[in-house]
């Protein structure tokens, strides 16, 4: 059976059950306590992980901002996973988990290679929206190619039927349908966000610049 579905049901039980005699309290253990210590240090693991991917995008892109642009796209990996595992019938598992985990490192290739292009169009004096706007075609079947192919390398993992390969299942689930999910967004949601950063950056540079100008027109009527 399902496990946590068990543990939950226990909890609430053992709830109701001690809520009449003040000063008791109970603990679960075994198991149970196993996967609650091991779920907390996956959270840990993954705002380390994130941190560092984070740290390796903005050294080579030299920017606070692109990193995020590029990160944006986990989310929507993660989403992928959990309806990866409605589709194929299966409960969200420790190992689950841990295949979101991966996923995080992975899904974040595509719009890489979108944000590395544009950057290289600009680098070469394209327009803005014209090195979105190519990075969309010339990088399109290479992403869908990746994504595709990692799908298919998972794909005798998902439908195996021996006993050994079971507890396996829930972390290729997590990768495949994440990375499938992710890929169709970073076509959209990439070229999107690195316009609206470009247009919040020329705003923030619009607002110096205007608080600029006001404080020497101030300074400069101060003196006259």
């Amino acid at each position: 059976g399902d496990l946590s579905a068990v543990q939950k049901e226990l909890e609430e039980f053992l709830q109701k059950a001690i809520s009449s005699y003040p000063g008791m309290n109970y603990e679960m253990a075994g198991e149970a306590r196993d996967q609650k210590e091991s779920s907390n240090e996956l959270k840990f693991g993954l705002y380390g992980l994130l941190l560092v991917i984070y740290i390796l995008l903005a050294i080579p892109f030299k920017s606070y901002a692109q990193p995020l642009v590029v990160m944006l796209v986990i989310p929507f990996g993660m989403v992928g996973a959990v309806i990866g595992h409605w589709i194929m019938g299966m409960n969200l598992t420790l190992l689950s988990l841990m295949g979101v985990l991966a996923l995080s490192g992975v899904v974040v290739n595509d719009s890489l290679v979108l944000v590395d292009y544009i950057n290289k169009k600009r680098a070469e004096g394209v327009a803005l929206f014209d090195s979105v706007y190519a990075a969309g075609g010339r990088r399109f079947r290479p992403v869908i190619l990746t994504s595709l192919t990692t799908f298919a390398g998972l794909m005798p993992l998902l439908f195996e039927k021996s006993t050994q390969a079971q507890f396996l299942i829930p972390m290729a689930v997590s990768l495949g349908f994440g990375i499938l999910f992710a890929t169709i967004i970073t076509l959209f949601l990439v070229p999107i966000n690195y316009l609206i950063m470009e247009d919040i950056k020329r705003y923030c540079v619009r607002y110096k610049n205007d608080m600029r100008w006001l404080i020497n027109k101030g300074i400069n009527k101060v003196k006259s």
